[in-house]
């Protein structure tokens, strides 16, 4: 297995700020972690606010450590509130019940990493992490 390389890590921030552009989205913040929840890049856009790196970590290390995205984590709390909140406190990066965290996969479906991203609507956060997978010719988790 191996990891989201640093280039490439650039190369989704790159892309997935240039979405939340086109889309004319709220100031972003964006964490690429490796497979083993290290980070291997983050930013943020001037005027995000100050807990954002915090939140995209969570979104992409508890898309990780359940191996389901953020979005998924959060139909989980709808069904079993106790069990997701318990796990913030145990977790590295704490996890986010919101869309915006993706899985990225190799070519046998083993993760090699994952984004987080937040600042606009949890959609839009999503579709910006998307875009920046694509656009490093790495695949998201179906």
């Amino acid at each position: 297995m191996s990891d989201i390389t640093l280039d490439q890590a650039n190369t989704i921030l790159s892309a997935a700020f240039d979405k939340g552009r086109e889309l004319g989205l709220k100031p972003l913040s964006i964490a690429v972690l490796d497979a083993g929840g290290h980070l291997v890049a983050f930013a943020r856009q001037d005027g995000a606010s100050t807990l954002r790196p915090q939140i995209a970590c969570g979104k992409a290390g508890g898309a990780l450590a359940l191996g389901v995205s953020s979005r998924k984590i959060a139909d989980m709390a709808a069904e079993r509130p106790s069990f997701i909140a318990s796990l913030g406190p145990i977790s590295p990066h704490g996890v986010i019940p919101a869309a915006g965290g993706i899985i990225v996969v190799d070519g046998y479906g083993e993760p090699i990493g994952a984004v987080g991203i937040t600042g606009d609507l949890s959609d839009n956060d999503e579709a910006c992490a998307l875009a920046g997978i694509v656009a490093a010719g790495l695949t998201a988790q179906g």
